[in-house]
């Protein structure tokens, strides 16, 4: 196990221990298992992608998917929105928010004094606190995306804490996705902090704003909200994840020098930073319908567990000279129509961080890192840098 391997096994067991017992699991227990109390295990590339994208047998509703999660805390709505007629409808409308070009776009306009910021310091010689700065990069990311007034960068911080913790509701689903009522109400306190301020965007923001592209769709404030609710869980956490854990990697492999020396190479670390971290280890599904997954026969009402980290992460470490494999195919973003809406919006705030890094024109090391503890996604909690 390299350097950079016993890090990130280091991360997700200080993280969720659970969490890298199952994936730990996951290496050997076969392409698919059956696990008591917990469901079926996929842990094969093609398998994994034919299950997530089989909506005709497998549901994110239904005990097991995190559809069955967000109903109880949301409202019914989410039933539609999620996995019925809407579901395609509102991501056929929204999706010119999410391309590419405006994922750039986007970045570029709401981050680039936050990043020529770090840059500033890390060319004087200070440390830089990489996870810190990914919470307050993608929390300004989703509330501009969400059309809400300027964020400062302490109410970028605390957007990024209401949402982390309402993730973290979801802990101990495991076996389970039914929340007990104490969780329930809890959780929308959490809904109601996150999106205070929303309505006025709804009714006040351009289309080029998913609040705006809301309004003009004819949803109601109430689904908005909990869209931005849904927004800002799927697209802080991981998104921070990521980031950090990327520039973690790039370190610890020695790649920082040559990132340097060649920024072609940013968009090969992008792929293989988020190949690596896989930010959504599992990504769980409802059985609706008898499928046959391999050797394995799989029954309605039953649960699945796609380990998209495990099955990531089987061809290797990070390796900036490592090719496109077709198999995993940007797997760490799912798969079928509810593959990650914003993965256009993860690379290119990912690909922006890394240029800033190697804007200094000197490698980066790290001098200290501490793991983020009982989360959903696993993360740092602190992350700090300086150049070479």
């Amino acid at each position: 196990m390299t350097t950079a391997q016993r890090h990130e096994s280091w991360l997700l067991f200080s993280s969720r221990p659970a969490l890298w017992v199952l994936l730990r699991a996951g290496r050997w227990t076969g392409p698919v298992r059956r696990v008591p109390r917990v469901g079926w295990l996929v842990a094969d590339p093609v398998l994994a992608r034919r299950a997530l994208g089989d909506h005709r047998n497998t549901s994110v509703l239904g005990e097991g998917g995190v559809g069955h999660l967000w109903a109880q805390v949301l409202g019914d709505w989410v039933t539609d929105l999620f996995d019925g007629s809407g579901h395609a409808a509102l991501r056929a409308r929204v999706r010119d928010v999410f391309t590419e070009a405006s994922a750039r776009a986007h970045v570029d306009r709401v981050l680039t004094p936050t990043l020529a910021a770090a840059t500033a310091t890390l060319r004087s010689g200070a440390e830089l606190d990489v996870a810190d700065l990914a919470r307050v990069l993608t929390g300004r990311l989703v509330a501009d995306l969400l059309g809400l007034p300027d964020t400062t960068d302490e109410q970028a911080r605390t957007r990024f804490g209401t949402a982390e913790r309402l993730a973290s509701l979801a802990l101990g689903t495991g076996a389970s996705t039914h929340l007990d009522p104490a969780t329930v109400a809890t959780a929308r306190e959490l809904v109601a902090t996150l999106t205070a301020g929303v309505a006025e965007g709804w009714a006040h923001a351009g289309e080029d704003r998913l609040l705006g592209r809301c309004r003009a769709l004819g949803l109601g404030r109430r689904e908005t909200e909990g869209l931005a609710v849904l927004m800002a869980v799927a697209g802080t956490g991981t998104a921070a994840s990521a980031m950090a854990r990327t520039v973690a990697l790039v370190a610890d492999t020695g790649s920082a020098g040559r990132l340097v020396a060649e920024p072609g190479l940013v968009p090969d670390a992008v792929r293989e930073g988020l190949r690596v971290s896989t930010p959504a280890p599992v990504v769980g599904r409802h059985v609706t319908g008898d499928i046959a997954l391999g050797s394995a026969r799989l029954r309605a009402g039953d649960r699945l567990l796609v380990l998209t980290h495990t099955v990531d992460n089987a061809a290797g470490g990070f390796d900036l000279d490592r090719p496109y494999d077709p198999a995993t195919r940007q797997l760490w973003f799912g798969a079928g129509r509810h593959q990650c809406l914003g993965s256009a919006l993860a690379k290119a705030v990912l690909a922006a961080l890394l240029r800033a890094l190697i804007a200094t024109g000197e490698p980066w090391r790290v001098t200290g890192r501490r793991a983020a503890r009982r989360v959903l996604v696993p993360a740092y909690a602190e992350l700090r840098i300086v150049t070479a």
